[in-house]
């Protein structure tokens, strides 16, 4: 299995339990990737498991985070 396969697969099996080490194991497999094609590719796998990461973070708000600036 190439490491895009394995970034692919991290990325559909990634679970509020693993996704400290999927995000761990996701970085080592990008730095093996060497050409541009791959590194496009695995960024969209990148960016969706930086977002699990993100709302699945223990602390995170309610709500979906950033606060919008209302007027009053």
């Amino acid at each position: 299995m190439t490491a895009l396969e394995q970034l692919r697969a991290l990325y559909f099996n990634a679970t509020q339990a693993t996704i400290q080490d999927d995000f761990v194991a996701a970085i080592d497999l990008f730095k093996q990737l060497t050409a541009e094609e791959d590194r496009e590719k695995a960024a969209v796998f990148m960016e969706g498991i930086a977002e699990m990461r993100r709302e699945w973070s223990p602390g995170r708000p309610a709500g979906g985070g950033k606060k919008k600036n209302v007027k009053r």
